[in-house]
């Protein structure tokens, strides 16, 4: 039975209530960060008939090694973090809410978790979004995935001066993703470090706003 290190947490909830709301968007936090934190980036995100949950990490880390080294020393943590985003999205389903309507993304250490979700996972989401990360592991780590995504829209946002996310291991993901079948929009931003700039916010908003249901 996998350790509830992340289970608990309180999951902070803005926009629209979910019972007014046609699409949930599971937003995650980086690494000593916390829901609080993302309350801006998800008023920037925000449009018509939207419901942002946003989790919190114990500890104020979803893992409490790098993301780009051997998964070991990462779990249990790493396995409950992902299961945080099952339960979330298992928590939609009851509420009438699909996987079609449900857009999952992050910043940093939660762009990694989310990236590696969908990929462990992969289903027709509403989308994806990947702000200054890649997917978890080493370098060269053999995948196998199986599954489809159906078209599923996915953007992957990086600076070319991010000191924390190497440039081979976001395009490496970017490379899966589309042989998972999604719909992938990458962007690397000449001189931009380790943050979100405005071309990203408003790709992952209008991608948002084109969530349906249908």
């Amino acid at each position: 039975m996998a350790e509830k290190i992340h289970q608990g947490q309180p999951v902070l909830q803005a926009g629209v209530p979910l019972k007014d709301a046609s699409k949930l968007v599971i937003l995650l936090h980086g690494r000593g960060a916390s829901p609080e934190s993302m309350l801006s980036l998800a008023d920037s995100l925000q449009t018509d008939s939207t419901c942002f949950w946003i989790p919190g990490a114990a500890g104020m880390r979803w893992y409490p090694e790098t993301a780009f080294g051997p998964l070991e020393p990462n779990e249990p943590d790493l396995t409950s973090a992902l299961n945080v985003i099952s339960e979330l999205v298992s928590r939609a389903a009851a509420a009438g809410i699909s996987r079609q309507g449900i857009v999952l993304g992050g910043f940093s250490q939660g762009a990694c978790l989310a990236a590696e979700y969908l990929v462990r996972n992969p289903e027709r989401y509403g989308g994806l979004f990947v702000l200054s990360g890649a997917l978890i592991g080493p370098p060269g780590m053999e995948r196998q995935p199986t599954g489809d995504l159906r078209g599923t829209p996915v953007f992957l946002g990086l600076g070319d001066q991010d000191s924390w996310v190497a440039l081979d291991l976001f395009q490496e993901a970017g490379r899966l993703f589309e042989d998972l079948g999604a719909a992938v929009d990458q962007q690397i931003y000449p001189g931009m470090g380790h943050t979100v700039n405005q071309d990203e916010i408003s790709r992952v908003r209008k991608m948002i706003a084109a969530v349906s249901e249908s």
